[in-house]
């Protein structure tokens, strides 16, 4: 059975429709979506969570302008999703000090807007390889961002795992964190993006896990399972163990008692 902290991002599944979707997610036994913002435009999304007793843990955006977020925090409220994290646009020819500089000045009109849609704001970090979508390529520069703008942390353990003073920066991080997302590494694997499923590499997921989980962290925890692996095992299958296996981790680091998931 699938924790009900787990999520598997839309991601793993590019292209699929609404219904299957819905199909992948029944057999998956999910009960959290981490969706794609453009998952939103289709009007029948909302009555398949209702109906189907789903919770949006979080919707991902990809920054333009402060209308079309303002649109995306709309769209999310709508749907009940707890929280939008954004990749914040390149920098171009930039300093990172100007782009961030830039990026905060940029969404400062949509914190209000998302404090009163009950929606949180949040960035992730993104392997420099994404230069081109986004500035905060390391946990560090993360941080630094999103305590300048004042916003929430997406942490992607596959592009941190390997950082000095991880554990310090996840500590910085911990007020502020709003999503776990999980994949793993194969050492000697260069056929990017290289994700695996969790517990087939060397990132410590289970020992992250349990970290944060004892410092209070209560949100869900995302599969974004995306790379050659994945497509060589099967989308749907790879999902299916990576669901297995990460709830078999939540299991062992739970005492028993309270869960605290909210």
């Amino acid at each position: 059975m699938t924790d009900p902290r787990v999520s598997v991002h839309s991601v793993t599944f590019p292209g699929a429709t609404l219904e299957e979707m819905r199909r992948h997610w029944r057999e998956l036994g999910v009960t959290r979506l981490s969706l794609i913002d453009t998952q939103l435009d289709d009007p029948g999304l909302a009555e398949v969570i209702a109906t189907e007793g789903y919770s949006a843990e979080t919707v991902f955006h990809l920054f333009t302008t402060p209308d079309a977020l303002h649109r995306r925090i709309d769209d999310a409220a709508r749907v009940g999703a707890r929280a939008v994290y954004m990749l914040t646009g390149g920098r171009g020819k930039a300093s990172w000090g100007e782009a961030a500089e830039r990026f905060c000045s940029a969404v400062a009109p949509c914190l209000e807007h998302a404090d009163r849609a009950g929606v949180a704001l949040a960035i992730e970090n993104a392997s420099a390889l994404y230069a081109d979508l986004h500035i905060a390529h390391t946990l560090a520069d993360t941080v630094e961002l999103a305590e300048m703008a004042g916003l929430g942390i997406c942490v992607d353990l596959f592009h941190c795992w390997a950082e000095a003073h991880l554990d310090a920066l996840v500590e910085r991080a911990m007020p502020r964190l709003q999503m776990i997302q999980l994949s793993d590494y194969v050492l000697g694997d260069r056929t990017l993006p290289a994700r695996a499923v969790p517990g087939d590499g060397v990132v410590p997921v289970e020992a992250f896990l349990a970290r944060t989980i004892a410092a209070g962290y209560r949100h869900g925890v995302d599969l974004e399972l995306i790379g050659p692996r994945i497509e060589q095992e099967g989308r749907l299958a790879a999902a299916r163990r990576g669901c297995e296996v990460v709830s078999e981790m939540l299991s062992r680091i739970d005492t028993g008692g309270d869960r605290g998931i909210r």
